[in-house]
């Protein structure tokens, strides 16, 4: 893990008294491997500067992602909003650059 999503997690964790508590009771602290995925995928992308059609494909897999998982596993949820973000504000410095450049 590097050092957004463990920051992610402890944050969370320390927070948020519903996650702890659902996580001490019913579920682990755990984020899927789809989720883990993605936002591997997604650093990657960004470090390699991958096309805006590639980047705009990835925030369709995370809104499927979103969908997909329930809505107690709040440490996926958040991994795939932070990673969201971070696609979005990319295209946002990309669009800003193209326009300034013409």
């Amino acid at each position: 893990m590097d050092d957004d999503t463990v920051s992610l997690t402890a944050l969370t964790l320390i927070i948020s008294r519903d996650c702890r508590y659902m996580c001490v009771n019913k579920y682990k602290p755990l984020i899927t491997q789809l989720t883990l995925s993605l936002y591997l995928m997604t650093k990657c992308q960004l470090k390699l500067h991958h096309s805006v059609t590639s980047l705009v494909q990835t925030l369709d897999y995370i809104e499927i992602a979103q969908e997909r998982h329930s809505v107690y596993r709040t440490l996926d949820h958040l991994t795939l909003q932070f990673t969201k973000r971070k696609v979005m504000v990319s295209l946002a410095s990309l669009y800003r650059y193209e326009v300034n450049t013409f």
